[in-house]
């Protein structure tokens, strides 16, 4: 257990009997979006306290992997693209302040037949927005791009201002910041249960007992647990995936400049691929598709027949790529009905956030989600248009 102190809060000794403490906000889950809402709370001068039921930059979750895609061309909705341009902002603004490089721009190609919807979703978002990009033949992709084989009905509408971040860095360089402003975060300490009343709140874990205004709960997979308690859950699925490593034995061209960030549409399947790292491995894997499950019992053993369905993708459209993989993880997706985001307050309780089901897409967004969760908390509004992700829409 890790204590940070913080503005006029007091350093807990171990072993002491359980105690009450009182923070102005408390967050529950501390993957991406937790420590940034910490981060974003914190700089407007409130007690924060984070709670965390592993340790900082765990793999048990969602929010590792060693790279993630980031881009603007969203083909899930035009409507996500303002929150991206204020989620670039922030990410630069901590490239800033931790002087480290965070968004690696290797541009992103979103690949696939030209009736696909989520290629025309790609087109729509860049256009609707004036996004910079280029639409590319089948042919156009080769030649740029030799390690890459589309299909010849396949068209590529790519973007120069995306690419990838690295999840675990990003965490922990928002969690710093975070205790920088003055926030306080602990380490494996499970909350056991919150309640909500007017204007105070009560989070218990095995260690103590806090008292608070306002909760926020990030808790990714393990969010529809109990994040409506006794008010009915909100209808999440949470979905296993496969992240997969391969080292090509032309590995230069596998890096960025070789080869983009991209997702192939191929039938009804989706597959994305992200150059090489520093390490050498090229990472590539299925988007969705993978079975349901529990955070608390997942299978994390890699299958033959995980690894079989990426293969014969890249047997198909990355040849050069393809081999056994020389890394594994398994990690979730938590999937709303619409595959949108939610973030609203508790619909029993006006002290109660919840930010959560980010589908599969959300890591990209935790800045800007740390910034609406503050805003709803500071301010009771927020100027970023989130009506998308209400609760309010499962009901209807």
């Amino acid at each position: 257990m890790h204590w940070r102190s913080e503005r006029g809060g007091a350093a807990r000794i171990e072993g002491e009997s359980l105690v009450t403490m009182s923070y102005d906000v408390i967050v529950i889950g501390l993957g991406v979006m937790g420590v940034s809402a910490c981060r974003a709370l914190a700089k407007r001068e409130l007690r924060v306290l984070g709670l965390e039921q592993f340790e900082l930059c765990h793999d048990r979750g969602s929010s590792h992997g060693r790279s993630r895609v980031i881009r603007k061309a969203y083909f899930e909705d035009p409507r996500y693209v303002p929150l991206l341009h204020a989620t670039y902002d922030l990410w630069r603004e901590l490239e800033t302040a931790s002087a480290e490089t965070i968004i690696h721009y290797a541009g992103c190609l979103n690949l696939g037949p030209a009736y696909h919807e989520c290629v025309q979703g790609a087109r729509q978002s860049a256009e609707e927005h004036g996004l910079s990009y280029e639409a590319l033949s089948a042919a156009d992709v080769r030649a740029r791009w030799p390690v890459l084989a589309p299909n010849e009905s396949d068209i590529g509408i790519y973007e120069t201002d995306a690419g990838f971040v690295v999840p675990e860095r990003c965490v922990r360089l928002l969690a710093d910041d975070a205790i920088r402003a003055g926030a306080t975060m602990h380490e494996r300490e499970p909350v056991r249960g919150w309640t909500a009343a007017n204007a105070s709140a009560t989070v218990t874990t095995d260690a103590a007992t806090y008292e608070c205004k306002h909760v926020v709960i990030t808790r990714g997979a393990w969010l529809s647990d109990e994040a409506i308690a006794r008010q009915g859950k909100i209808p999440l699925t949470v979905e296993r995936q496969v992240q997969l490593w391969f080292r090509p034995p032309r590995i230069e061209r596998f890096g960025i400049g070789g080869v983009p960030s991209f997702v192939h549409f191929v039938g009804d399947r989706a597959y994305y691929g992200i150059p090489a790292s520093s390490e050498g491995l090229f990472k590539t894997a299925r988007h969705h598709g993978g079975e349901a499950t529990h955070p608390d019992r997942i299978r994390r053993v890699v299958t033959d027949a995980d690894v079989a369905d990426v293969r014969d993708f890249l047997k198909k459209h990355i040849p050069d790529a393809d081999g056994e993989p020389v890394a594994s993880e398994v990690c979730m997706y938590t999937n709303t009905p619409d595959d949108h985001f939610v973030i609203d307050r508790h619909p029993a309780h006006e002290n109660v956030v919840i930010a959560g089901g980010f589908s599969g897409h959300g890591f990209k967004f935790g800045p800007v989600v740390g910034e609406i969760v503050a805003d709803l908390i500071t301010n009771n509004r927020t100027n970023h248009a989130i009506e998308l992700f209400s609760l309010g829409r499962f009901a209807r």
